[in-house]
């Protein structure tokens, strides 16, 4: 005890006898361990790069053999997938094709939906309403994409061979549904949050100037809030494209070119997941689902570009 009252008599001492030299060897001490945290941050994003460029190399390592094998046309120009057959064909033309058509009918019916529910939780609804409605939207993506998948094949399959008439009920119309309902809380929530960063400044000199409520949504905070209402709809769509789970049990999954949403088709991501378990290591078959995920990984990183690229524009054109 003696020993400790004394130490503590010594540090009070030195503190008040010289407190400029106390106060500088606590901020050195401080930057001390500033310098410690940047340097482990620094170490923690260059491992997450590190994981992220070593799978992008993986899958062109494994996907490259087949290009020189089969042939750039042959792959991604020829309309024959039956890579099990005597005669293999790996041509992606349909898978390409089923994939945009899926992810096109899930834009078409999300985005209008996903941006005017924004808009009536940032600009129309109660407080309390808002409050209500916008954890039960956030709700849907916590919800497991086999879930979807399961509800899609047992609800809305039938349904569609009733009102439709279809043979099967599984086609690019229930993905593109079900995909739609997926995308949805993506959508709402950055974008409602784009509505709502929109200084309230604006809203009252539209008003003061005489432009109804409507006026001032449509051409005031919506112009506004652009940049993130792209982002929202860019960011949904990757979702669309990236889905799996939801698109294999609902598309019917029929490796032929579409010619209608009432047709089944087989999409990029549900060929890899029905069909990896399936192939030989090393094979052609193996190489060929590798090349689908690099292209995959082409698409997505296209999608984050374009948002990117939007977003930087409209800020430099507020900046002006």
């Amino acid at each position: 005890m003696a020993a400790q009252f004394l130490s503590q008599l010594k540090f009070k001492f030195a503190r008040e006898s010289s407190p400029d030299v106390f106060l500088e060897s606590s901020i050195r001490g401080k930057q001390g361990w500033d310098k410690i945290w940047e340097k482990c941050l620094a170490l923690i994003s260059l491992f997450s790069v590190s994981i992220v460029f070593s799978i992008i190399l993986f899958l062109v390592i494994e996907a490259l053999p087949i290009l020189s094998k089969v042939g750039f046309k042959e792959l991604f120009f020829s309309d024959r997938w039956q890579p099990t057959s005597e005669v293999a064909g790996f041509g992606m033309l349909p898978l390409i094709l089923g994939s945009i058509w899926v992810t096109v009918g899930a834009l078409v019916l999300t985005v209008p939906l996903g941006i005017g529910c924004a808009i009536y939780l940032s600009e129309v609804a109660p407080i309390r309403m808002s409050l209500m409605l916008k954890p039960a939207i956030e709700l849907l993506s916590a919800i497991p994409s086999v879930v979807y998948g399961f509800f899609g094949l047992v609800v809305v399959v039938p349904l569609a061979e009733k009102f439709f008439h279809l043979p099967v009920g599984q086609s690019i119309m229930v993905g593109s549904f079900i995909l739609a309902i997926m995308a949805l809380p993506t959508i709402i929530s950055i974008s409602e949050d784009a509505l709502k960063s929109v200084p309230k400044s604006f809203r009252e000199a539209s008003l003061a100037l005489g432009a109804t409520r409507w006026h001032t949504i449509s051409r005031v905070v919506v112009p506004a809030a652009f940049s993130g209402i792209a982002t929202s709809v860019i960011l949904g769509m990757g979702r669309a494209v990236g889905e799996t789970m939801a698109v294999l049990m609902v598309t019917g999954n029929a490796a032929v070119i579409p010619h209608s949403f009432l047709e089944p088709v087989r999409t990029l991501t549900a060929t890899i997941a029905a069909e990896m378990g399936e192939t030989a290591q090393g094979g052609l078959h193996y190489q060929s689902l590798f090349l689908i995920g690099v292209l995959l990984l082409i698409i997505t990183m296209i999608l984050n570009g374009i948002a990117s690229f939007i977003v930087q524009r409209v800020h430099q054109k507020n900046a002006v």
